[in-house]
């Protein structure tokens, strides 16, 4: 149970979403690490509420397995656990199920459900966007939990283990490709509510020419400076290890960018302090032009970006 207005709503409108971790657990299961793979699961569903303005209340799991291995699901609990105090909301329930007929082996699987709350006339609707807008990102924290299926494949041709260094950087390959998704909650909604954001977009699945443009409206679209921000090691070991051409980097992965902002000209600086203060990394990447083409996302310099 959850009692809302002991949460302070005045006139709220609920949010709900629901996710998982996809692939990202084969994995976790693979590198025999399961401690992130919880926080991965909240961050997939409280930062889609937080692109309707939504503040996360409370949050239920879903474990599924073939044999409960008690420790293991322990790890993954308290990974959600932490994901919910990164997210400020309530882990209130959730469900074991044990299926040896559905599920082989060690495997399992992670679902996540979690509701949130604004204010009626603070959904975040993205009709106010405007030709001329600012785009802010938000930096990532690594891949997140998109684009696992040929992070994979990669690996896989590649013949390496995840207990490898990885050739990107310090800790293990596996250690690093499991860094949890970053949870952007507390950091937009501050900068929401000083009535400084337009709208907001996760970076999930899609990657960031499918994502942005869920949020304009009819007739906009979007130019960004691929040299604005820096795109990691890893991204580019991903890029010149499997062969993936800049362009379908930006349709899979989020390149370093893990959410986008739109704000007015005249509030971009304010709201870059605001999301700065909350510990987030952020770059103005390009701005909302009035666009008449099927490509509503357009990325300037970004051949060279991944050459530098």
């Amino acid at each position: 149970m959850f009692d809302i207005t002991a949460a302070g709503f005045k006139d709220p409108i609920l949010v709900a979403a629901t996710d998982g971790v996809g692939t990202k657990l084969r994995v976790a299961l693979s590198a025999n690490d399961h401690s992130s793979v919880g926080i991965d699961l909240v961050a997939m569903c409280v930062n889609d509420l937080i692109v309707q303005g939504a503040e996360p209340l409370f949050f239920l799991d879903y474990f599924a397995t073939g044999k409960l291995d008690i420790d293991r699901a322990e790890e993954v609990v308290k990974g959600i656990a932490e994901g919910c105090r990164q997210a400020g909301c309530a882990l209130i329930g959730g469900e074991t199920a044990e299926m040896p007929g559905m599920y082989h082996g060690e495997d399992y699987d992670l679902a996540g459900f979690s509701v949130g709350a604004v204010e009626r006339d603070s959904v975040l609707t993205g009709a106010k966007i405007e030709a001329g807008d600012i785009v802010l990102g938000l930096g990532s924290n690594g891949v997140h939990s998109n684009g696992f299926a040929l992070v994979r494949k990669i690996i896989e041709d590649l013949e390496l283990d995840y207990s490898n260094e990885a050739p990107f950087g310090d800790g293990t390959l596996g250690r690093t490709l499991l860094a949890p998704t970053k949870i952007y909650v507390k950091s937009c909604l501050a900068a929401h509510r000083a009535g400084l954001i337009k709208g907001l977009a996760h970076i999930t699945g899609g990657g960031l020419t499918e994502n942005i443009p869920r949020i304009l409206p009819d007739g906009l679209g979007i130019k960004l400076d691929g040299a604005s921000w820096p795109i990691s090691d890893l991204f580019k070991w991903l890029s010149n290890a499997g062969g993936v051409a800049p362009e379908e980097m930006a349709r899979t992965f989020n390149c370093g960018i893990g959410m986008v902002a739109i704000v007015a000209p005249e509030n971009a600086n304010a709201a870059k302090k605001k999301l700065s203060d909350a510990g987030e990394s952020v770059f103005k990447i390009g701005s909302v032009i009035s666009d008449a083409s099927d490509t509503r996302v357009m990325i300037e310099n970004w051949e060279a970006a991944w050459q530098s």
